[in-house]
């Protein structure tokens, strides 16, 4: 297939999630013979910040205004496939502008679906409105389960799952000293924090004779680190593969928002789980469907308990939880197995178009 994708960025992986979402999902196309362009809009904070400025396996275009897109008029109308994303930049003016192109399968990709779902029923959504959900082909969602439900009664025709993902070629155990009880890799975020401050810098105080780690871009200044934490300010996706193996544990802390409808794993889960990490992670609705709590992965529900998981927790089993949680992921999780649904998905729904076209009709 000829893909177009429109999204928050590609390049840069500095303050967002989506950059790793999509170089992993592209790559795995690309690989599959598809060919991918992305268009991302040029915006200083990334510009300043870019990893990946020249991705090889597809055409990247940067613009400056949504009327910039008129140069690829063509390109959008002769797509097989065009996607955009949340949180673009002007997302609802550049929808509307893909929307009023394209002649191929049009899908939306939901990297922040609580966050969209709460904005469109509060009539404050600025990257899609709840007159264009209806409008797509296919919703694809990061948060499965019962938000689905919610989705179609927002108008979404055909949501369906799309999970974040991680890329084996990227994250993956490296030979390296553990340095660091326990660490945590995440942009910060208000609603995070006090889960932060409760399983992680609580703890450091406590343990005053072990070294933890927070790695992310955001946090502010007025934030008291402990001694004994290591802070980094941002580490590049080809980084966190060292980070990750020099933790005994990795913390996986999820926003209120997708803690509340649950079904919504982050990239960092699968990725500390690839590079063969120990996650203790807070209790969310679904958790269970991606990885076992207390054989693939580990649940807190109190700071104390972290302490006890830091302190306490056996060597064997802890490398034991680790196995069994990369098993599972590079089974179910990989960009690869995202690439496989999202061509499944499109060929579901060109089937049924063709069904219902060939259809007989009534006639009066």
């Amino acid at each position: 297939m000829r893909i177009l994708i429109f999204g928050l960025s590609m390049t840069s992986a500095w303050g967002n999630g989506h950059a790793t979402t999509f170089r992993g999902l592209t790559r795995a196309l690309a690989r599959r013979g598809h060919a991918v362009t992305f268009f991302e809009r040029d915006v200083p904070w990334y510009a300043a910040h870019r990893d990946l400025p020249n991705p090889a396996w597809l055409r990247l275009h940067l613009y400056q205004r949504v009327d910039d897109l008129d140069t690829w008029r063509r390109e959008i109308a002769d797509a097989d496939l065009v996607i955009v994303g949340s949180f673009v930049s002007d997302g609802a003016e550049v929808i509307e502008r893909v929307l009023s192109l394209a002649c191929g399968v049009r899908a939306f990709y939901d990297i922040d679906t609580p966050v969209t779902i709460h904005a469109l029923e509060r009539g404050t959504c600025e990257y899609v409105t709840r007159a264009q959900v209806g409008q797509f082909d296919i919703y694809w969602s990061f948060s499965g389960g019962p938000v689905l439900n919610r989705l179609a009664r927002l108008g979404a025709a055909n949501p369906r799952p799309l999970y974040c993902s991680v890329d084996p070629d990227e994250h993956r155990p490296v030979e390296t000293t553990i340095v660091w009880a326990l660490g945590y890799l995440g942009t910060y975020s208000a609603d995070r924090q006090p889960a932060l401050e409760e399983h992680l810098l609580a703890v450091a105080r406590r343990e005053t004779s072990v070294r933890f780690a927070v790695a992310g871009a955001q946090f502010p200044e007025s934030i008291g680190w402990p001694d004994n934490v290591d802070r980094f300010e941002h580490l590049p996706p080809d980084a966190h593969r060292g980070f990750f193996s020099r933790q005994r544990f990795t913390l996986n802390l999820t926003r209120r928002s997708m803690m509340s409808e649950g079904y919504s794993p982050s990239v960092r889960l699968f990725e500390a789980a690839a590079c063969g990490v120990p996650i203790v992670s807070d209790r969310w609705p679904g958790l269970d469907t991606f990885l076992a709590p207390g054989r693939e992965i580990l649940v807190t529900g109190s700071g104390e308990e972290t302490r006890t998981i830091v302190r306490e927790f056996p060597e064997a089993e802890r490398r034991l939880i680790a196995s069994r949680a990369r098993l599972r992921v590079l089974g179910e999780h990989t960009a690869l197995n995202r690439a496989l649904e999202l061509e499944r998905d499109v060929a579901l729904l060109a089937r049924d178009t063709l069904a219902d076209a060939l259809r007989p009709r009534a006639t009066g």
